[in-house]
């Protein structure tokens, strides 16, 4: 492992603009925004109505809300306790009944929103929404802390395509691909705080890896998401699609290497491979 594992966690003190900012900030901004555009996106290009459009945005987003606020309130104690700094309820500016309270809201607010979408498409993300709960009171700190993510991801494309006219099934390679991405999500998500989170009594897959590990596993996923998304739909295979492949696999390559040199290297890469992974599930073929 290198020295990055056993790093002490940050505690450099930060000013919070008020209660309100940090109720928001304690959300996870960043994942409740990224997977909802990504689930919007995905709604646009199956063309559903404005209707249905809305109503898979604001599912997602409430569960979202949900799953970001749990996460924050649920390691309060744990974060003061390590003296990790930098989120709002472990610094105060925010009490964890008042983040526990949005939570309890938004994920109720989430069961009606996706009921919406259809019996079959809201009890699929219904289930990923629990799933992610899981996660954070359970399974984040054990070997199957992928096991949320593929299934949170892997449930997107299968809320947009039963959502649509007549609910038909995604397709396979839909799915498995979010499934992927889901990994190699949670393995770039968690990569840049690994000693920070075992300095906290963290234990999930990426920390038992350590932070090389995980560097060397991040491509693997993404290798196989593009894999799956160039490869599963019947037909030619376009030169644009070989393209990304190729990319994934120089990535797959390359990146544990300079990693040696550049702690972020497979990590950004890595977001290179996902956005043109997100392009190909967008606009490739057909979810259903």
């Amino acid at each position: 492992m290198d020295a990055m594992d056993g790093a002490a966690p940050v505690t450099t003190a930060v000013r919070w603009p008020g209660r309100a900012a940090g109720l928001a900030l304690a959300c996870h901004p960043g994942p409740v925004v990224a997977v909802t555009a990504l689930a919007c996106a995905l709604a646009a290009g199956v063309g559903l109505s404005p209707g249905r459009f809305a109503l898979v945005g604001a599912a997602v987003l409430a569960g979202q809300l949900s799953v970001g606020w749990c996460n924050d309130a649920y390691d309060a104690g744990r974060d003061a306790r390590s003296g990790r700094r930098g989120k709002p309820v472990a610094d105060g500016v925010v009490s964890v009944r008042t983040v526990w309270g949005a939570a309890a809201v938004a994920g109720v607010l989430c069961v009606p929103l996706s009921l919406a979408c259809g019996l079959l498409a809201g009890t699929v993300h219904l289930a990923a929404v629990a799933a992610a709960w899981l996660y954070n009171l359970r399974l984040k700190a054990t070997v199957l802390s992928w096991l949320p993510y593929a299934v949170g991801f892997a449930a997107l494309p299968s809320l947009v395509a039963l959502a649509a006219p007549g609910a038909p099934w995604p397709r396979w390679w839909t799915v498995a691909a979010g499934a992927l991405l889901g990994v190699a999500a949670h393995l770039g998500d968690t990569l840049p705080d690994i000693g920070a989170d075992r300095a906290a009594g963290i234990r999930g897959l990426p920390h038992r890896l350590g932070a090389t590990g995980t560097r060397l596993l991040l491509p693997v996923p993404l290798l196989g998401a593009t894999a799956v998304l160039v490869l599963g739909p019947p037909g030619p295979v376009g030169a644009g699609a070989l393209a990304v492949l190729g990319l994934a696999g120089a990535v797959a390559l390359v990146g544990p290497v300079l990693g040696r040199w550049w702690r972020k290297a497979a990590l950004a890469g890595a977001v290179a491979v996902a956005a043109a992974d997100l392009a190909l599930l967008v606009s490739g073929a057909a979810l259903t």
